[in-house]
């Protein structure tokens, strides 16, 4: 989840529970629609919440029962202790501190991966950075980057984790060679239809500095195994 969506969740949140009062306790009485409706409004902010809290930057760090502590502050009225006006830029200073923290443990990594990869047998690197090793060679013809390719495709971190298949799912992609990362675009132009190839991505070529989703963290080197099935027509 992208750190200003989380920021406005949390956010909104916080005010849209404190602009209720007396609240004293979670065990409450749904007798009407209403109530329940109400009651289904909390259970959704409090999921967002614990859904995708742990998965922002930094996230895993925060004291739960602190937030609970200003949840019912707010709810019951009482005075904060942070200021209305900062509570957005206190909580949007500290998510892009520690994604800067996250980002520069990424590339850390990445580097690291990177120049051991580049020294296997077998291992290429193109002028860009970007790492492959043949591991079937094909012997169609090679797409443009106007072509629209059909692929399977197992991608993970480069601790190992999987952020996406293909290969899982049991059914081949199919997408414009342009219109991917980088990293892939450059790729799938080098590679005969038939070819298998494992990818090693430099964070430049893959998402950068913004990285995607919860799995794949900014400065992120990704590694794929591709195979290119056709050409499509």
């Amino acid at each position: 989840m992208k750190i200003k969506s989380l920021i406005v969740t949390l956010v909104a949140g916080t005010f849209f529970l404190g602009s209720c009062n007396n609240f004293k306790s979670s065990k409450v009485s749904l007798k009407t629609l209403a109530d329940s409706a109400a009651y289904a409004i909390g259970i959704d902010i409090g999921n967002n919440i614990k859904k995708n809290l742990p998965t922002a930057p930094g996230g895993k760090n925060l004291d739960q029962k602190i937030i609970l502590a200003a949840f019912t502050s707010a709810l019951n009225g009482d005075s904060s202790q942070i200021a209305a006006s900062k509570v957005t830029a206190v909580t949007q200073s500290y998510f892009m501190k520690a994604q800067q923290v996250e980002a520069g443990k990424a590339s850390e990594i990445g580097k690291k991966f990177l120049d051991e990869n580049g020294k296997k047998a077998g291992v290429k690197t193109t002028a860009s950075g970007l790492q492959y090793e043949i591991i079937k060679e094909g012997n169609g013809p090679k797409p443009a980057a106007t072509d629209t390719v059909v692929v399977h495709y197992h991608g993970t971190t480069v601790e190992g984790k999987v952020f996406d298949s293909s290969v899982t799912r049991g059914k081949p992609a199919t997408f414009p060679v342009n219109q991917v990362i980088p990293g892939w675009t450059e790729a799938l132009q080098l590679m005969p239809v038939g070819s298998k190839w494992k990818l090693v991505i430099p964070a430049a070529l893959a998402y950068g500095e913004r990285g995607a989703g919860a799995e794949i963290k900014p400065n992120s080197v990704l590694v794929f195994e591709v195979e290119l099935l056709e050409i499509k027509k």
